[in-house]
Parts: structure tokens; C-alpha cells; sequence
């Protein structure tokens, strides 16, 4: 099926067949609490939009972003997994040659794009500088592709915050989206669509958009209205885009649905994004260390849901108690004198 039909010759982004995300489902190439990955498993196909109030770009993105998820397949998705892994192995021992603005100049976008966020992942300085400051000339110029998606992955593994949010700011260029009120509004618009894949998609981009502070305290609060939703997909995507946010509340909303959310999905998923997988600070995690003792030893709680809870603890602290609620009281109390 060609992804882009619906648009005349010469328009509408360029792809290879086929596009691998390796967020797309929980792999063990993300970070944490098990399955915990950042990322959507977003549905099937893409409906064009069109209207005066609708940025061309974006309608792209919905064919580009959402269309080409119902293409992947297992091989696929385990060639994407051993890209990332590579990509984090070598940021781990290598330090990359230092990114200069004469080295990219000459570069399409699509390259400056790739090569700076290889490069961020690597912990090369000034990647992370450089992609600061083109990633708003790159707008209609960098397509959603393996490389793309394989990049933005590792960067969102990375345990450097800045390296993350390079991974952020590449995947809304990648999309068509920008920072603004126009990109949020048709964001907002398409939350509340009836096609699923469309929801779901736009659940995870408002987390990136939020991320970046485009009206993050609207974000989130709408965000947070849909974990009231009757599906628990739509629940889990809401907790995901929460979690990419970053932001106190988002935070304090996750810590609540890890003990309300009917669905164990949705428990895993928000501890996952206080564990690891979002985008919070290390100050900000460290403030949910009392509130997650409590759940340690909460007879209300399920098993799996006190096995997240340790796994998130651990993650947070780097402490080793296994599932022994006293033993984490017992070292909580003891950094507090």
C-alpha cells in the first residue's frame, strides 16, 4: 500500500518503504521497570485532514507519523532493537569528534539532523548545542526515517537529560511540528478524534510538545483528563505523554494512577515514567520516595503492583532491597538524620 497516495506527485514526505520505529512496542532496549519504553503502539492508518486551520506539514505528519506503524513487523522491529543497542554501547565508550557548525553546514538537513544526534548520543561536545540551534531551520526538511527513529530511541535511553531532550526536539522536527499555538491547536483538535490511531498519536505528541513548554500546564491538564477515558489504550497514552512532560504535576498525577488506574497496563506504565522512562529530574523523582513507601506496604495493592513499585525505588534510589518494604523504610529513615 503506498502510504501517500492521497497526496498529488512531488508532495508529501519521501519515505523507503516501510519505517521501523523501535518505540513502537515495550522493548527491552528502554530503560527500567521491565517493559518500560517511551514510544506507541499507534494504530493502523492515517486520515487526512484539510482545512484552512490545519498546518500542511502536520497533515504530512499523520501519514508519515502514524500511517507507516501498520508496516512493521517482527524482523523489523529486532533490527531496530540491536541499532539502538549499538547506538547506547558506543555512547557508553566512545567520545565522538567534537560537533562543529563547519563540519554540518554543507549537510542537507536530513544528514544535520542524523549526524548531531548520533553525535549527542556519543556525548560529543556541542552536539546537543548545535542541534539546539538548527532544529528550528530543519522544519519541512527532516523526514520521519529508520535512522531518524533509531536515534530518537537511543537519545530517550540516554541518562543525560539535555541528550533526551535532543531526542525530543528531533522527533517533533521529524513530525512537522512546531513549538507554536497553530501546531498545538490541531494537536488538541486531534486528541479528541474518534479515529484511535489519531488519539493515541496525538496523546504522545502533546507529551513532546509539553516537554518543550509549549503551554505545558494546558498539556497536562488535558492529558490528565483522558486517563478518565473508558479504554484503557487511550489511559496508557496519556500516562506516556504525562510522563514526557516533566512537569510537578504530571508527576504527582502518576504517582496517583499507579494506585487508582483499574488497568495494569496503566499501574505499569506510570511507574515506568516515575521510574525511568520519563522525563522528570532526579529532584523530581526523589520527591515520590515517600509516597511509593506507602504503596510498598499497601494491602490494597496487588503483587505486580508492589513488584513496579520496588522496581521504580530502586531505579530512583539505586538502592537494593528487593520487595522488602521494611528494609526501604528502614534506609529512607536513615538518610533523613
Amino acid at each position: 500500500m503506498n502510504l501517500f497516495s492521497e497526496f498529488p506527485q512531488g508532495e508529501g514526505p519521501k519515505t523507503e518503504g516501510a519505517l521501523p520505529d523501535p518505540r513502537l512496542q515495550p522493548t527491552p532496549d528502554y530503560v527500567a521497570l521491565g517493559p518500560c519504553s517511551d514510544g506507541a503502539n499507534f494504530g493502523q492508518t492515517a486520515n487526512q485532514e484539510k482545512g484552512r486551520n490545519i498546518p500542511p506539514r502536520v497533515v504530512q505528519l499523520l501519514a508519515a507519523g502514524i500511517g507507516m506503524f501498520a508496516a512493521i513487523v517482527a524482523g523489523t522491529m529486532s533490527s531496530s532493537h540491536r541499532g539502538v543497542a549499538r547506538l547506547l554501547d558506543s555512547g557508553k565508550s566512545n567520545q565522538t569528534t567534537p560537533a562543529t557548525s563547519g563540519q554540518v553546514d554543507g549537510m542537507r538537513a536530513q544528514r544535520q539532523a542524523e549526524s548531531l544526534l548520533e553525535e549527542a548520543v556519543g556525548h560529543s561536545p556541542g552536539a546537543v548545542e548545535e542541534i539546539s540551534s538548527r532544529v528550528d531551520q530543519w522544519k519541512g526538511q527532516v523526514q520521519w526515517t529508520p535512522q531518524i527513529a533509531n536515534l530518537t530511541t537511543a537519545a530517550l535511553n540516554s541518562n543525560d537529560m539535555q541528550v533526551r531532550e535532543s531526542g525530543v526536539e528531533v522527533e517533533l522536527a521529524a513530525y512537522g511540528l512546531s513549538k507554536n499555538s497553530q501546531s498545538l491547536e490541531y494537536l488538541l483538535k486531534t486528541v479528541e478524534s474518534p479515529d484511535h490511531a489519531q488519539k493515541i498519536w496525538a496523546l504522545w505528541a502533546l507529551g513532546l510538545m509539553a516537554n518543550r513548554g509549549v503551554q505545558t500546564d494546558r498539556i497536562v491538564e488535558v492529558l490528565r483528563s483522558h486517563l478518565q477515558d473508558s479504554d484503557v489504550d487511550s489511559r496508557r497514552w496519556a500516562v506516556e505523554g504525562l510522563a514526557l512532560s516533566g512537569s510537578d504535576v504530571a508527576i504527582d498525577t502518576l504517582l496517583k494512577t499507579i494506585h487508582g488506574d483499574a488497568a495494569a497496563e496503566v499501574r505499569e506504565r506510570a511507574a515506568c515514567g516515575i521510574a525511568s522512562s520519563g522525563m522528570f529530574t532526579a529532584e523530581q523523582r526523589m520527591r515520590t520516595v515517600p509516597q511509593l513507601l506507602n504503596y510498598a506496604d499497601d494491602a490494597s495493592l496487588d503483587a505486580q503492583t508492589h513488584a513496579w513499585v520496588f522496581h521504580a525505588l530502586s531505579d530512583i534510589t539505586q538502592q537494593k532491597f528487593g520487595n522488602d518494604a521494611a528494609a526501604w523504610r528502614g534506609w529512607y529513615e536513615s538518610t533523613r538524620n
